[in-house]
């Protein structure tokens, strides 16, 4: 039997074929016995996956971030695909199989998308907040190579980040050409250091995959965290005091209420702006996955960060197109 891919998944269809453990918990039904809740993920999507009536051994064996393979049967429940696992293993070394060709990854390649927030850096006239950002974009740059943004949600995937950098630079530079009184400068700079401290935030693996959040992480958060590259970047480089300030702002804000993390809202247009920036790119992102497994004239499950609000796949063609094909 042929590995299917998670978005070829059909209602009914038996499956068999490799595929990662994103996440992982036991639980208890209501008739309380124990299963297991998965979700299972390849390079082209992920899908919820259930193993009923599971052992201790079963707990024991299988881990986040491991590659299995997979025998089961696509059911549905709430309108969503799932799979009922019949048998399950772990990858050994006989099956030669290599676990990055399993792993969502952003669709630019990592250098290329590097390569891009070099160029914008190049296009802040300001030299402190270009030597700011030039500085912490070199001394980081491994780790920016492979990733994500998130631990699940928006660009969790390997090297989301500089994907999720990558398209609020592009977006900034379209509104900046409309809202012309914008220092681009430090919109420029604001972009790519928003999420910089998430490779510290989070402990994620060579594949881009997150296992857990780290100590600093949970303490202090990925704002804070920039905060302190940024002002200890700036004193490095002997960098104006008011520059720094401003950079540190546009972190500390760009989340825009306390309870998402943000003491201070905006107080500037740019540091304005880039919180809708990264609003618009964080939900398209998520908006667009929702719609990959549904079916048009369906709704997706409600998506926690879009306030649980349902997604709907409508069905709309280009009436120009449809009359060339008649």
């Amino acid at each position: 039997m042929d590995c299917i891919p998670i978005n070829e998944f059909e209602l009914n269809a038996k499956i068999e074929g490799f595929y990662l453990i994103k996440s992982l918990k036991c639980k208890t039904s209501s008739n309380n016995s124990k299963f297991m809740d998965f979700l299972l993920s390849d390079k082209t999507g992920e899908i919820n996956a259930k193993l009923w009536n599971c052992s201790e051994d079963d707990e024991a064996k299988y881990v986040q971030n491991t590659l299995v393979k997979v025998r089961g049967v696509v059911g549905e429940w709430q309108n969503q695909l799932q799979l009922k696992i019949e048998k399950i293993r772990l990858s050994t070394a006989a099956d030669d199989i290599d676990a990055a060709d399993f792993v969502q990854t952003a669709p630019y390649n990592a250098e290329y998308m590097y390569n891009q927030l070099l160029d914008y850096t190049s296009k802040i006239n300001n030299h402190d907040i270009r030597m700011i950002v030039s500085h912490i974009l070199k001394d980081h740059k491994q780790k920016l190579m492979t990733f994500p943004a998130a631990m699940k949600n928006h660009h969790a995937i390997r090297s989301g980040l500089l994907y999720h950098i990558m398209t609020m630079l592009m977006t900034a530079e379209k509104l900046s050409e409309i809202y012309t009184f914008i220092n681009t400068d430090l919109l420029f700079g604001g972009v790519i250091l928003h999420d910089i401290a998430k490779i510290y935030e989070m402990d994620a693996n060579d594949l881009g995959m997150v296992s857990e959040y780290t100590c600093e992480g949970q303490l202090l958060g990925h704002i804070i965290q920039a905060i302190k590259m940024i002002e200890t970047t700036a004193k490095k480089l002997n960098a104006d005091t008011e520059i720094s300030v401003l950079l540190q702002h546009m972190i500390l804000s760009h989340h825009y209420e306390p309870e998402f993390g943000s003491p201070k809202k905006p107080m500037f247009p740019e540091a304005e702006l880039l919180h809708y920036i990264d609003l618009i790119d964080s939900r398209m992102y998520d908006m667009k996955k929702a719609l990959e497994n549904i079916s048009e004239g369906s709704f997706s499950d409600r998506i926690w960060s879009l306030e649980n609000r349902k997604v709907y796949k409508y069905s709309l063609y280009d009436e120009n197109e449809e009359k060339s094909l008649a």
